[in-house]
Formats: structure tokens, C-alpha cells, sequence
């Protein structure tokens, strides 16, 4: 048996996979530190996450061979970091990379002075090259250190001087015409997407482009976020059988993915498939929704309601192979028949579509997905399905992150208010109460929880898609727990991030002297920006408490980012959102009296089937409680001959209310 370094006392599945390198690896920490400084050697930093099928590559062709482990333990202090678990050191290290190299990625592989500043880096290397750069950086540091902690000191003061703030622009509706201009320079439309090869699921961009096609009636609005939905859900990209989508499809027409699936992808598409059949009332977007969702239920939900983090792509050089079917398995798992009405809705031949002569199952051009709804296809479905769960299945990355639960207890929230799913709601109210008793020791929010072990002070990230999440909760179950929590921990947001100097959120704690660079991230990537997310959220608690900091800090965040905004629209999608959700006349939807009775039961019917992104609902009996305690939205809101009342407000001003639900039916879509 190998012998096993540092990393085997952690708990991520990342480092756990290093754990047997000869590498001496040391988890990020003060001993590491430490241990640089007094043996004055350079540190080598890789940074990855267990999904990363590249970060597998680089562990097979260098990290478990000898030659470089000799290197690197004799020259430098060796840190591996998962970036799940700790993204604000994966944050400052990429911009370093960026800097240095003019691109990013994973693996991250950098080198730092023993005080933790960056001096070179880059992505992924084979080993020579790695060999090379090793003994070169060795060798010079050894004759001149002196000239990497000056290169490392002009990086990290360019890294600090890029976080100063721009001046700040005047916003306003040309902002959401100069986001649609740009995403129509980059459309793709024959395929949906934008840009080219690798494609990404653009999902803040499509849920800002339904929010512009109903503030405008803008046809390419709606088409463009229509088609991309319609072609990842044909694709590769899209699990045809066990639902959920990939990270990213490696050609523009979706069809071969990079096979890992993500929490939060599965998470802000399923957002974006609800709110298409909001929009259009075509079933085959809310089918897409509830594949996605049971998905999670099925295969990436622990016994104790957290949900899990990702699953792999497979084995190195056996990427996809658990997905995908060479023609003679079909036969021999199907009827002729089955296989006969199986190719009518699937792309499948005898030479396949991915390597190996294999196929992606996608659907054939026209098909819908409500097609594959017939019993007979069904059947056959089950059948490849029960074949390929015998399969060896990828690795499942098992740890639970309170971020990614904020944004998938959102998700599911919102499949309960929209599908009518009651299973959807337990999920969320199952993993908020995790998170509740995991997360939340000594009433501090906690990053990540894997068997048995809670650790990590909670992010930026962590409190922005939880305070979301449990919004979401609120307006389905109405429980004002939920709002209760949101409350303290947006309280406790605001004295760990914000910046007292320029007005924003800093994603990195203040009591983390490792951090070299505190950085306020406003631009949206593969995950919205946790700056974007907040400034909605106040938005939505300024409706529920009164508390008019709320909107002050909303606005003061949108001042810190409007230059940006204005120089690069389609990179900040989420606080585009916000700032339609405060100029669009937000709707509150109030229901005085039971939550179960018909009265609220219509009204709960109208707004699942009616498309209002920018509106806050609250049903309760809020009688119970005096003015002082209860929700400043209930205030002054009583029934109306004992009867349950519905009182719909825009901004804070309230019409007359009315115990007929079609009455509200007219205030609410006026």
C-alpha cells in the first residue's frame, strides 16, 4: 500500500484523490506556510476540483510519478486546494494566472514566494514542460530569490490596483438595449448559444433576456433564449435519460458534452426552463424542468437533505463512456421494435456519433421532447436506463456546499410554486434544515459539510444564494422562519463583506490574513455573481421588512458596479436583473387569511401559470401577531368580512384590496 500524505486527514473528495501521490502534499494552512518560510523555499499551488477532467490528466502524467514528486519535495512546499471548498483563494489566484499567462482554467498551477504572493503560473502542463519549468524556477531561486519576490510584489500591487473602483455612471434603460445589442452580435442562430465552441449554459443571460421580451416586447429577446433552451435540451449536452445537464458542450451544436454535471447548473437552468413555460405554456419546458429536478432527487440528494456537489465525467480516457451506447448494446438491450421507435426520436446509427463508434443519445431535428412521453418509449427508456445504472458510475463529488444548496433550494422552491410538486417543496425545506443544523453552529454560517464534518467560514457566495434560497422557501411554504433567517444572516452579511470605503460586497472574510487580495466580484460567471444576487435580495427583504438600509445598500452596490456594467453589459446579467426588479414597479401579492382556503389557492394558480419575475407573495394569518411583530408587509392589512383578502401593491403603494380572486387577477396583470 502507498504511503499516504497530508491530505488523507481531509475530508474533500479532491485532495482524498491525491492522497497516495508521493508528492508531499500539505493542505492550504498555516503549517504549510510556516514551513515555507522557515526553509525559504518557493511554494508550488495547485488548485483543482474532483470533477476537473484535466486536473485527473495532470495527477496521472505528473503527480504520480516519481521524478517530478522528487522535485517538488526537495525544492518546493507542495499545496493542493479544492476550489469548492475554498474559492476565495481560487479567486486571487486566477487573476494572478490571467495576469501572468492570459488565460485560465483547471488544474491552476502557480507558484508563490513563501508570503503567499504569486510570481508565475499557469493552467494545465504536461510533464516535461512541468519537469522544465520546475528545475528552472528552482535553479534561479536558489542563485537569486530576490528577483521573484520583487516580480511577485509588482503582481499582487497590479491585483490590488485593479479592485479600485471606477467612477460611477449614470444607469439607465439603455443599459438592458446595450446587453441585447451585444448578445446579438454573438448569437448563434442556427444553434442557439452565443459565441463559439466550447458553449456554456448562459443562464442569468436567458433570464434576463425573458425580463427584457416583457419589458419590451422584443422578439430576439425571446428568441434567442427560446432556441438556446430548445437546442441544449435536444443535445448531448442534456441527460435524455436520467435528466440533468453537463457542465459545457465541447461543439456549437451541443451535442457532445464535457460529461461532468454540476449542482448549480442544474440549479439556474432549471430556473430558466420554469420561467420559459411561464412564458409560452409549452409543456415541453417544464417536462425539461422536472426531468432536471428529479434528477437531483434521484442521484444527487443525501440521506440527510443536503444535496451533493457534482458528478465526474468518467475515468481518464473513458469520458462519457457511462453515458453513451454503441449501436449493437441497443440491440441487445431492446426489442426491434423498441429500437425501431427508439430511432425516431434519437439520433443512433451503426457508426455512432462520439467516439468508438458510440452514441450520445440526442434528439433527432424537430423532435420534442414531450414525444419521448408515449408508454412504449417509455418502457424502452427504463430499459436502457436499468442496463446503465450496471454500469460503473462516475465518481460523485458527495460533499455538500451551502452555496450551491442556496441555489438549488431556490430551484426546487420554485418547482413546487410552478410544477405543483409537492415532493420539490420537502426537498428544500430538507435541505434548509440541514443547512440549518450542519451549517449554522453557534448561529455563524459554515462553507461545507462532508461526513460528519462541518468546516469552512462561510463566503460571500454562501450567504447571497442562501438568503435566496430561503426567500424562495418563504413564498412557497410561507413559513416566516425562513424569512426570520434570511434576516439575520443578511445582517450578518453586512458586517463580514461590506466595504465601508467604496459600498459593496467583498467576497473573502476580513479575519483571513492568508487572502492577499480581497476582491468584489460583480461579473457573472458560470455562477452569478454573489454581488448581483444580494442586490436582488435587499431588494425582495426591503418588500418583506420596511427596512429601508436595504435599498440604500442595493443602490450603493449598483453605484460601485455601474461602470462595468455600462462598458460590459452582457457580463453582468444578475445585476441587470436587480436593477429591472427595482425600475419595473415590483408587484407584492398579499394574502390575508388561510393559505390553504380556495381564495389563496386561486391566487397561488395565477401567479405558478403568469410569468411576474419582479413580485414578492406572502399568505398568511398574520392576525396572530401584532403590528410590531409581524411582517412589515402584512401591516395594516386585515380582512375583509372575515373573509380572506388579497391586497396587490406596486412599490409599496396598495390598491383597494378584494376577496375576489379574478378581481385580483385584473389589479395583478394592469
Amino acid at each position: 500500500m502507498k504511503s499516504e500524505n497530508l491530505l488523507a486527514e481531509e475530508k474533500s473528495p479532491y485532495l482524498l484523490q491525491h492522497k497516495n501521490n508521493p508528492v508531499d502534499w500539505h493542505p492550504w494552512g498555516t503549517e504549510a506556510f510556516e514551513r515555507a518560510r522557515k526553509e525559504k523555499k518557493p511554494i508550488f499551488l495547485s488548485i483543482g476540483y474532483s470533477t476537473c477532467y484535466w486536473c485527473h490528466v495532470m495527477e496521472k502524467d505528473s503527480f504520480e510519478v516519481e521524478e517530478v514528486a522528487e522535485i517538488l519535495n526537495a525544492h518546493f512546499i507542495a499545496i493542493k486546494v479544492d476550489r469548492e471548498e475554498r474559492p476565495d483563494v481560487d479567486q486571487v489566484y486566477m487573476d494572478a494566472v490571467m495576469a501572468i499567462s492570459g488565460h485560465g482554467g483547471w488544474p491552476m498551477s502557480v507558484f508563490l514566494t513563501p508570503d503567499l504572493k504569486p510570481f508565475y503560473g499557469g493552467t494545465f502542463f504536461w510533464k516535461k514542460q512541468f519537469v522544465s519549468i520546475l528545475s528552472t524556477i528552482d535553479e534561479q531561486w536558489r542563485k537569486d530569490p530576490a528577483q521573484f519576490l520583487e516580480a511577485s510584489q509588482k503582481i499582487t500591487d497590479a491585483l490590488k490596483r485593479s479592485e479600485l473602483e471606477d467612477r460611477p455612471y449614470d444607469l439607465n434603460e439603455e443599459a438592458f438595449n446595450a446587453f441585447l445589442n451585444q448578445l446579438e452580435q454573438a448569437y448563434d442562430s442556427k444553434h442557439g448559444g452565443f459565441g463559439r465552441a466550447p458553449k456554456f449554459p448562459p443562464s442569468m443571460k436567458i433570464s434576463l433576456l425573458f425580463r427584457i421580451h416583457k419589458k419590451t416586447g422584443s422578439k430576439s429577446a425571446l428568441e434567442m433564449a427560446l432556441k438556446t433552451l430548445d437546442y441544449m435540451a435536444a443535445g448531448g449536452m442534456y441527460d435524455q435519460l436520467g435528466g440533468g445537464f453537463a457542465r459545457y458542450s465541447t461543439d456549437e451544436k451541443w451535442l457532445v458534452p464535457h460529461f461532468e454535471k454540476m449542482l448549480y447548473d442544474n440549479a439556474l437552468l432549471t430556473n430558466c426552463y420554469l420561467e420559459a413555460f411561464q412564458l409560452t405554456k409549452n409543456k415541453s419546458y417544464s417536462q425539461i424542468a422536472k426531468e432536471t429536478l428529479d434528477y437531483v432527487l434521484n442521484d444527487m440528494t443525501s440521506s440527510e437533505g443536503g444535496f451533493y456537489s457534482a458528478e465526474d465525467a468518467g475515468e481518464v480516457g473513458k469520458e462519457g463512456e457511462f453515458y453513451v451506447w454503441s449501436h449493437k448494446e441497443l440491440r441487445e438491450t431492446l426489442s426491434e421494435d423498441e429500437l425501431l421507435e427508439l430511432k425516431k426520436i434519437f439520433q443512433i446509427s451503426e457508426v455512432g456519433n462520439f467516439e468508438h463508434a458510440t452514441n450520445i443519445l440526442s434528439l433527432n431535428s424537430g423532435v420534442d421532447p414531450a414525444d419521448k412521453n408515449s408508454d412504449f418509449l417509455a418502457s424502452a427508456e427504463q430499459k436502457l436506463l436499468a442496463a446503465r445504472n450496471k454500469r460503473k458510475r462516475p465518481h460523485k463529488d458527495d460533499k455538500i456546499l451551502c452555496s450551491w444548496n442556496g441555489l438549488m433550494i431556490s430551484a426546487m422552491a420554485r418547482g413546487h410554486q410552478i410544477l405543483g410538486e409537492t415532493k420539490y417543496l420537502i426537498a428544500a425545506q430538507n435541505s434548509a434544515a440541514f443547512i440549518s443544523q450542519k451549517l449554522f453552529p453557534n448561529d455563524k454560517l459554515l462553507r461545507r459539510y462532508r461526513e460528519g464534518e462541518s468546516r469552512f467560514p462561510a463566503l460571500l457566495d454562501d450567504h447571497a444564494y442562501l438568503i435566496q434560497g430561503l426567500i424562495n422557501l418563504y413564498e412557497s411554504d410561507h413559513q416566516e422562519k425562513w424569512v426570520n433567517w434570511a434576516v439575520e444572516l443578511q445582517q450578518q452579511q453586512n458586517e463580514l463583506f461590506w466595504d465601508q470605503e467604496s459600498h459593496a460586497y467583498f467576497y473573502s472574510r476580513p479575519d483571513d490574513e492568508s487572502i492577499i487580495n480581497r476582491k468584489k466580484e460583480f461579473h457573472d460567471g458560470a455562477e452569478p455573481s454573489a454581488n448581483g444576487i444580494s442586490a436582488l435580495n435587499l431588494l425582495r427583504l426591503f418588500e418583506l421588512t420596511a427596512e429601508k438600509e436595504h435599498v440604500d445598500r442595493f443602490e450603493h452596490i449598483i453605484s460601485a458596479a455601474s461602470s462595468r456594467i455600462a462598458q460590459y453589459p452582457t457580463g453582468h446579467p444578475s445585476l441587470l436583473i436587480a436593477l429591472d426588479y427595482r425600475w419595473d414597479n415590483s408587484k407584492e401579492i398579499v394574502v390575508i387569511g388561510d393559505p390553504e382556503s380556495q381564495t389563496a389557492s386561486k391566487i397561488k394558480a395565477l401567479v405558478a401559470e403568469t410569468f411576474l419575475p419582479n413580485k414578492i407573495t406572502a399568505f398568511g394569518q398574520p392576525a396572530e401577531l401584532s403590528d410590531e411583530t409581524r411582517l412589515a408587509i402584512f401591516r395594516g392589512k386585515e380582512k375583509i368580512d372575515d373573509k380572506p383578502t388579497i391586497y396587490v401593491c406596486e412599490s409599496g403603494r396598495c390598491k383597494l384590496p378584494t376577496v375576489e380572486a379574478e378581481k385580483a387577477k385584473e389589479l395583478l396583470l394592469a
